[in-house]
């Protein structure tokens, strides 16, 4: 089954979708300050993205692109993109929404990283990430995975 993602807009509809995502106890995943903080207008470029079902929004990740000088985890350096605050709602959780969430961000081509929840490796390796080095200076305390697309492999510090 193939589902579809959608850039989200940036408005009070989106704001009130995003509410019950935080009302399962997924608190670091809320995107409410993000969406507020971002909150401009309707048609304003917009990191989130969704999949709906039917008119219900059952899942969603942000994707920020991070430029090449900040880049610490691919050669060769270049703009990556980091994938934050991927959830999927409890009920439709299993079904291929996270999959099919990650696989769209891989469309982009570029590097990926992200931050596994406890208990996510599982998942992450099934996506193809693999967990980057430990770097107790860019880590800190942060778990992170990263998608090698071809040609582009970890950095040696």
């Amino acid at each position: 089954m193939r589902h579809k993602v959608e850039k989200l807009r940036i408005n009070y509809k989106t704001l009130e979708d995003f509410k019950k995502f935080k009302q399962y106890g997924q608190q670091e995943l809320s995107m409410l300050e993000d969406l507020e903080a971002n909150m401009i207008e309707n048609d304003s470029d917009s990191p989130f993205y969704g999949i709906y079902f039917g008119d219900k929004l059952v899942a969603r990740m942000s994707l920020y692109r991070i430029q090449a000088k900040y880049d610490r985890y691919f050669e060769p350096r270049q703009d990556y993109l980091e994938l934050w605050k991927l959830e999927v709602l409890p009920d439709y959780q299993g079904r291929g929404y996270g999959k099919a969430l990650v696989e769209f961000a891989k469309t982009f081509g570029r590097p990926i990283k992200t931050n596994g929840r406890v208990n996510s490796s599982e998942f992450w390796n099934s996506m193809g990430f693999t967990p980057a080095t430990y770097d107790v200076e860019r880590d800190r305390g942060e778990n992170p995975f990263v998608w090698y697309p071809t040609g582009v492999k970890e950095q040696e510090n």
